[in-house]
């Protein structure tokens, strides 16, 4: 982390990494030690062996994971991510469990987890890999977790591990602020809540802040009757805390040399002024469901499935519409993904996407939608890259950097130096020139963005559509009729013959023309944006921008792989300098204009003069490709359920920031949708309803 980064820490949304102090344990093995607060991270005796004496088994996750439905979510929220050894404990038991028991084959885990000191990742590496030898088998869970783990910012991190059916959301901040920001809506069936708490911060002697009414609070909103908790903890704050927010707590033997700890569980109904000290039924070692009582009706075993959608029409099969069927197909829904034309028809099919977040202040960076689904887009599209690997396809997303020239930015370098050098960094002035490749520029104002790269949606969409769960089929769709039951689509097939498609929700995802299909969607501006490209010579690939570089447009050498030459007019193995984009308002032409070849001509060379001489300037051969961006007044992207509706959706107006704000907005939709935990806040998911004060007055 950098000096100034270490000098805001203290403000707010400015994460503080923890300092990492080293003791020697019961057994003669290194333990790590909070510098913050002074205690152990984890048991002195064994640390997995009371991870999974104390939130396992005192949670009844055995039983109660054996005993999911079809489909079925469990969510487990954990206060202290500290090194990651519950997690790692829970996720190696629900591996072990999927294996045994078959109707966990489409089952999934949500593991939400706080963390206000988060460990900087070299020392969680060596952490962990002191774990990997006193437990090798943690060794497969461990590499994929610090391969996924995020930077140190502020807000919700998601890491998915598709395999294992396993989402992680990783709240760095306070925990109580964190806690506060999970959405539940009870307007939409079903409504998430937290089946199981794992309360693992440290002692209350040494951070009483994990402690507090407003976690108790928070915790009473989001669980329901039959929620459990487990902590090591026997402390009176402890305890005072979950009987007034309306648990029920018991004291069990501790593990090890501690003689207690509590484990709780949420009662029906809740008597703040009782002593909650009678005895309700808990869940036992030796029983497989809850216990049968008259309010158990939602236990495990009989939570309610049946109102999870077996079907999803999407229509639109831009990056939307794909992003949308992915996570929808990922949690076991079958979807129909439906176009008029052909995937990747529209705006979201040019030969690449820039990975590149236009950077905000770090304070505002836990609401900021497009590095929040910059950073989950760029982990989505690395662990899909190795999808393509594994099936000889081209890479999903080529890691190449980017050079952002700040000449159109609401960040400079003092702001970027408060972010985590793996995340936003300036390079010095000769560090900027080598790797950009330019001579003569002044680079010493710049943004480097390591995480940064090129999409390549051809490879993206080949992924997605060969998920066995989702069909692509051409239709144009006419009507659509909502009804108690279910969606009906009527539509002309590529045939023109009229067909009818039914099913129990639908997501309208057709960009500018989702107006038109339903005209409770805003009826959002249409900007023309084309892109350029050309074929340089040896001698201009010597003297062209090595990495992308961002201006006030931007530029990026590529190479086209098999599958372009199927969207665009390229050459496969050839080399190509794409340049983009321009920007008119109120026109949705999509021919090819040689006046906005030269428009982003002038832009390159207008930021960087010494490309005058290099780039052509007869533009005759020079290729192009013009979408239609769609954007809302307040320029948020339009994410939700449409007013008066239980069955229609949308997640529209992405700008031109699709594929980088696309698959967060995606994996919150389908959150809403299935009544889980979206990956944002309660504020920002408002600021995205087609419902929002904004969108109520139409464009003049």
């Amino acid at each position: 982390m950098s000096n100034a980064q270490l000098n805001n820490a203290e403000q707010p949304n400015v994460i503080t990494p923890a300092k990492i102090h080293w003791q020697m344990d019961d057994t003669g093995n290194k333990v790590p030690v909070s510098g913050e607060f002074g205690d152990v991270y984890f048991s002195n005796a064994d640390g997995l062996a009371e991870s999974r004496h104390v939130f396992l088994s005192h949670n009844q996750l055995p039983e109660r994971l054996a005993n999911l439905a079809e489909k079925q979510c469990f969510t487990i929220a954990e206060l202290g991510f500290g090194t990651g050894l519950n997690l790692l404990a829970t996720w190696q038991l629900w591996r072990q469990l999927r294996d045994m028991h078959p109707q966990l084959a489409t089952a999934r885990l949500h593991f939400i987890t706080t963390e206000k000191y988060p460990i900087p990742l070299a020392d969680l590496t060596q952490i962990l890999a002191l774990w990997g030898q006193r437990a090798p088998e943690l060794a497969e869970f461990i590499k994929p977790l610090l391969t996924a783990y995020p930077p140190l910012t502020a807000g919700c991190h998601r890491l998915n591990f598709f395999e294992d059916n396993l989402t992680v959301d990783i709240w760095l901040g306070d925990a109580a602020d964190s806690l506060a920001k999970l959405a539940v809506n009870t307007s939409i069936k079903p409504a998430p809540y937290v089946d199981a708490w794992f309360l693992d911060g440290f002692a209350p002697s040494c951070n009483s802040t994990l402690w507090t009414d407003s976690i108790f609070a928070q915790m009473q909103r989001l669980s329901r009757p039959m929620t459990t908790a487990a902590t090591y903890s026997c402390a009176g704050i402890v305890k005072r805390g979950l009987q007034n927010c309306g648990f029920q707590i018991k004291k069990v033997k501790g593990f090890g040399r501690k003689n207690e700890m509590l484990t709780a569980i949420m009662l029906d109904t809740i008597d703040l002024n009782a002593n909650n000290s009678k005895d309700i039924p808990f869940y036992n070692h030796a029983s497989t469901v809850a216990p049968a009582t008259d309010n158990n009706s939602d236990s495990e075993s009989a939570k309610p499935t049946s109102n999870l959608p077996a079907h999803t029409i999407v229509i639109g099969a831009g990056v939307s519409g794909l992003s949308v069927a992915w996570s929808l197909a990922n949690r076991g829904i079958q979807v129909t993904l439906l176009d008029k034309s052909a995937p990747l028809a529209g705006a979201s099919g040019n030969p690449r996407a820039l990975l590149a977040p236009k950077m905000t202040p770090i304070h505002h960076v836990d609401e900021h939608l497009h590095t929040i689904g910059y950073l989950y887009s760029s982990r989505l599209y690395r662990l899909l890259n190795k999808k393509s690997e594994q099936e000889s396809g081209a890479s999903i997303l080529e890691p190449t950097g980017a050079l952002d020239l700040l000449i159109k930015a609401n960040i400079g370098t003092k702001q970027i130096a408060d972010y985590p050098d793996d995340m936003a960094t300036t390079l010095s002035c000769e560090q900027a020139q080598n790797a950009s490749g330019l001579k003569a520029q002044d680079l010493s104002e710049n943004l480097y963005l390591p995480q940064s790269g090129l999409v390549n949606p051809q490879a993206l969409k080949d992924i997605i559509l060969a998920h066995p769960l989702i069909r692509f089929q051409q239709l144009d769709v006419k009507s659509i009729s909502e009804t108690e039951e279910s969606v009906c689509i009527e539509g002309n097939n590529q045939d023109k013959q009229t067909i009818s498609i039914s099913a129990e929700n639908v997501v309208i995802c057709a960009a500018f023309e989702s107006h038109e299909l339903d005209k409770r969607i805003f009826d959002c501006r249409k900007i023309r944006g084309q892109l350029s490209w050309f074929t340089p010579t040896v001698a201009q690939l010597t003297s062209l921008p090595k990495i992308p570089l961002k201006y006030s447009g931007y530029c990026a050498l590529f190479t086209a792989k098999t599958g372009d030459e199927t969207l665009n007019n390229v050459i496969v193995s050839a080399p190509y300098l794409l340049l983009g984009a321009s920007f008119i308002r109120n026109d949705t032409d999509i021919d090819i204009r040689k006046e906005e070849h030269q428009i982003s001509r002038d832009k390159l060379v207008t930021a960087i003069p010494e490309m005058d001489s290099v780039i052509p300037t007869d533009l005759s051969l020079w290729q192009g490709r013009a979408g239609i961006r769609t954007q809302t007044p307040d320029y948020h992207p339009i994410v939700g359920q449409l007013d008066q509706s239980k069955r229609m959706w949308v997640m529209s107006a992405m700008g031109a920031k699709g594929y980088a704000i696309a698959p967060i907005c995606a994996e919150a939709l389908t959150d809403m949708m299935l009544g889980a935990f979206a990956p944002l806040s309660m504020a920002m998911l408002a600021r995205l309803s087609p419902n929002r004060t904004r969108l109520q007055t139409p464009l003049t």
